[in-house]
């Protein structure tokens, strides 16, 4: 790792971040591809080497979910090592890298395009008269609920407060700015207003294998009593947020994900099993749980 860079890509990771329309995955990404403008790496592997690196240091010095940090790296550096080709290495490294760069740009192209795709996706599950309840702050519900109100269906929303850093008075002023009648509820009153809502939204902050999601602390919860009230779960999400991991149970999401720093006490996400979510609206399409892992291994292959 080129030591000297390390403090100067995390101002550049958190600068990205003051733009409101860059999410953490988007910010990551746009952080690697700057990297490798700034690397002085001479061979792939040791690029490969430098950009691993840099998302360990983004991870633990950047004071963001390394869930969503992680989602948005591991793509990236995933098309890094398959855009490599023997006669692109042919070329000088330099000019390997230009290569790099510019394939990485249309690679951040394209998944800036991707919560696009989802907004008309989702509203054929979004009526004109919906109440609805969704978690914390995701912008790609955020804009699906936003497209709902520009279509004339006049919906209710319901945010919980999302301790402990409260995302879901944001939600709740971006939406009022925009039309659409939105309430901030207590995070313990989710059963209490489970009864008049017609559906759950949620975003996610990954997608495992199992097509199960990992979100913020409170949306497990949330979703078992969905569940028990028959008020299906749905999830607005970008495949770029699909990860290889496979949990079965709180204890298995690992404590990289589920704490900021070490032996950090409150978890900042929870896991939600694939059994308690109906549908996933990804650029992918509108998926079930069970076919994410179809879809992970297209990514990856």
């Amino acid at each position: 790792m080129e030591v000297e860079h390390e403090l100067a890509h995390v101002e550049y990771f958190r600068n990205c971040l003051n733009d409101p329309e860059v999410s953490v995955p988007i910010a990551s990404i746009k952080t690697l591809i700057h990297s490798i403008e700034l690397s002085k790496a001479e061979t792939v592997s040791e690029l490969r080497n430098n950009l691993m690196a840099v998302q360990t240091n983004l991870k633990e010095n950047a004071d963001n979910s390394v869930t969503s940090i992680t989602s948005g790296c591991e793509l990236l550096l995933r098309f890094i090592t398959l855009t490599a080709s023997e006669d692109l290495l042919a070329k000088d490294f330099s000019d390997c890298k230009n290569v790099l760069v510019e394939r990485g740009h249309e690679f951040l192209k394209k998944v800036q395009s991707s919560s696009q795709k989802i907004f008309p996706l989702s509203q054929q599950f979004i009526h004109d008269g919906a109440v609805i309840l969704t978690h914390s702050k995701s912008r790609v519900v955020v804009n699906s609920l936003i497209e709902a109100s520009k279509q004339q269906k006049r919906v209710t929303v319901y945010v919980t407060e999302s301790m402990p850093n409260k995302q879901g008075y944001e939600t709740q002023k971006i939406l009022n700015e925009h039309g659409v009648t939105c309430h901030v509820i207590l995070d313990s009153a989710v059963g209490y207003i489970m009864e008049r809502v017609n559906m759950v939204l949620l975003g996610a902050e990954a997608v495992v294998e199992s097509g199960g999601i990992i979100n913020k602390i409170g949306s497990f919860q949330i979703s078992v009593l969905a569940k028990a009230m028959n008020k299906p779960v749905y999830v607005a999400v970008e495949s770029f947020k699909f990860v290889r991991e496979y949990p079965l149970r709180q204890k298995e999401v690992t404590n990289k994900y589920k704490y900021m720093h070490v032996n950090q006490g409150h978890p900042l996400v929870d896991y939600t099993p694939p059994g308690y979510i109906a549908l996933l609206f990804t650029d992918l399409g509108v998926l079930t749980p069970s076919a994410v892992s179809d879809e992970l291994i297209k990514l990856y292959l």
